[in-house]
């Protein structure tokens, strides 16, 4: 199978959490940080911002631990399902990045 990356070489991913299956976060990557996501058994994304490789916990303690990998029926976006080794997803310290409520009439947070 090949992937199919943006034309910015990079590749959405949506991490959910293995037991809850709540989902967690939304990260990009690249084929770099999927061969090394794969070599260390922990989530390695593209920061966008930084433009530079972002092992995520290395800073904060808070790891993905990979359980299973898959991508979408176009190949153009992975669903990564993982163990969080801590307590927090978000950089905020909250265990998802997704908790801002959107009404769903208007769009407006």
């Amino acid at each position: 199978m090949t992937l199919n990356y943006n034309p910015q070489g990079l590749i959405p991913a949506v991490i959910q959490d293995d037991e809850t299956n709540a989902v967690l976060m939304l990260g990009y990557m690249n084929p770099e940080t999927l061969r090394l996501t794969r070599e260390c058994g922990q989530v390695v994304f593209w920061s966008r911002s930084r433009q530079e490789i972002w092992h995520k916990g290395a800073t904060s303690g808070d790891y993905l631990e990979v359980r299973s990998m898959k991508a979408d029926c176009e190949n153009n976006s992975l669903l990564i399902r993982i163990r969080l080794v801590g307590n927090a997803t978000c950089h905020t310290g909250a265990y998802s990045c997704f908790f801002n409520d959107v009404d769903p009439a208007d769009g407006t947070p």
